[in-house]
This record gives structure tokens, sequence and C-alpha cells, in this order.
């Protein structure tokens, strides 16, 4: 028999009245009114096409056919109640598989120092992280949680941001001392210097070059002919003085701070990448997701 929720609450108001002893003493325990109670009974009676009682002035009774009905769905019940407590649990307790779609960049430079520590808050947890360029179908292919950089296109998903990192127009001292330093954006157009080009994995075409202050924004032509799609491979072809890049603030501030690449146009300093977190559904995510996500913004409070 395929039981509706009807069903269900007719099962529950069984019990409680097998329970309690009486019509009366179940609604008040079931916060129902008696006739409440009834008609519940009522409806579960004629759904299964038996009398579930015997009723008196005095007192209420099972029939042989309620009580064989009894018997048969405690165990239900018992079942239902436990795989509900299970799941209030879940929503609570972090634990469980946790698997997670994430940026490479993200991954490699800002979650993987960091990951011991959270691992080791959350001993029941199991986390599986996947890194990936693109996001792809996140539900289809399994994962509870993505984090990719780039603004969101519009899906059926929950973006939540978590942070921004300035984008940074930087080379090596060694190129500079090379090509000379521009002082001004519009020197890039000049032809005179190398510009290293980053794909963008969503368009599959390379990021074009902005610079931002204030209110004030130019986008520039700068054709080149390297283009990269690793953030890691990008540092290290500016590192070796090949050509002027752009790239995150976020993992590149050891190399500002001792001078290996220099900033230079500091006077353009505002734009922004950001970094978002996509997740099925926005009511009651699990808790173990919940965690994950308080432990990225926590790592760039």
């Amino acid at each position: 028999m395929a039981f509706d929720e009807r069903v269900v609450n007719g099962m529950r108001v069984l019990s409680a009245i097998v329970d309690c002893g009486s019509f009366n003493r179940a609604g008040e325990m079931l916060d129902m009114s008696q006739s409440g109670v009834s008609r519940s009974v009522a409806r579960l009676e004629a759904r299964l096409g038996i009398r579930l009682f015997d009723r008196t002035t005095r007192s209420v009774t099972l029939t042989d056919e309620g009580r064989r009905f009894y018997e048969q769905i405690v165990p239900l019940l018992a079942g239902l109640e436990e795989a509900a407590a299970s799941a209030a649990e879940g929503a609570l307790a972090v634990r469980g598989r946790l698997r997670v779609n994430v940026d490479p960049y993200f991954s490699r430079l800002t979650l993987g120092p960091r990951l011991g520590a959270f691992l080791n808050a959350h001993p029941q947890l199991q986390l599986e992280l996947m890194t990936s360029d693109q996001l792809g179908d996140m539900v289809a292919d399994g994962f509870d949680l993505a984090v990719r950089f780039g603004h969101p296109r519009p899906s059926t998903l929950v973006a939540r941001k978590l942070l921004d990192t300035r984008i940074l127009t930087v080379a090596a001292p060694s190129y500079l001392k090379q090509y000379g330093r521009p002082l001004k954006p519009a020197d890039l157009e000049s032809g005179r210097h190398v510009c290293i080009q980053f794909r963008d994995p969503e368009t599959r075409r390379p990021f074009p070059w902005e610079f931002h202050r204030g209110r004030k924004k130019i986008v520039m032509s700068t054709p080149g002919q390297l283009i990269l799609n690793d953030a890691g491979t990008l540092h290290s072809t500016c590192l070796a003085g090949y050509g002027i890049a752009q790239m995150m603030e976020l993992g590149g501030e050891q190399m500002l701070a001792d001078g290996r690449l220099v900033d230079l146009f500091p006077d353009w300093p505002d734009e922004r990448f950001p970094l978002y977190a996509y997740y099925p559904s926005r009511h009651h995510p699990a808790a173990k997701v919940r965690a994950f996500l308080d432990f990225i913004v926590a790592l760039h409070a």
C-alpha cells in the first residue's frame, strides 16, 4: 500500500490513542481537538477498509484487525522517528561526507595549508576536495558545494559571495630593467611591452585588461603571444621576467612584499574579482556545508 501523509498521520494518531487509552487524552498529547482525532481515525479506517476501535462511553479498545495493524505499524513508526531524529542531528552535526568542487588556484594557495586545522576540528567529517577550473553541473556530479572565482551566471544554484580580491598589473624587476616601466595603462598598447594573457575558463577567451579608479574604468587591447590558463604558470613566467601580467592580489602578497613583483599602477587600485560559493538550496543547508563556508570566510576575515 502506498501511504500518503494523511495515512502516516493517522497511524501516529492511532498509536497515541493506544498509548493514552482515550481519544481525548490522545488529542491533548498531539495538540489536536477530539473531533480532529476522530476524523483522522475515520480517514485511516476508510483507507484501510477496516474498523480499528470498539468504542463505548467508558472505554476504547482495538478490534482484532486494529490490533494486528497496530502491531505491524509500531516498528514502522519507531523507524520513522529514528530517521527524523537522525536527520535533525545531521542538520546540526558536522559529519558524513562533504564533496566540494574548488578552483585549483584557491585550493592550492589558500585552502591546502589550512585544511588540517579544519578537519581536526570536525573529526566525524570526510572531506572530498576536487579541483576544477569549471563549475560544470555540480548537482549531477554529486557535489554539495562549489567554490569558484568570477561573477555568477543565472542559475538555480544559491550563490554566496565569500570575498573580493584586487586585480593588479605586475612585472618582475628584470622585465622593467629590459623594457622600461609603463607609466600609465595606455602605454601597454604601444607595442613596446609584452603582455601575458590569461584565459577565462567560462568563455575560453582571454580576460580583457581592465583598470578601475573609483567610478572610472578603462579596458585595454593588449594582445600577446602567450595565453595561459594556470595561475601558477602565470606567476612563474612573470617572475622570470618574460612579460607583464594581470593577477589576483590573493596569493601574490609575498611576491609583492619582497619585491619579486612590482605593482605597476598603484594609482588604479579598484578592480576587484569575487570568490563565490555555490550550493543547491538556500533552505536548511547541512551543518557540514555551513561549517565549510564559515571556514573559508574566516580565512580572510
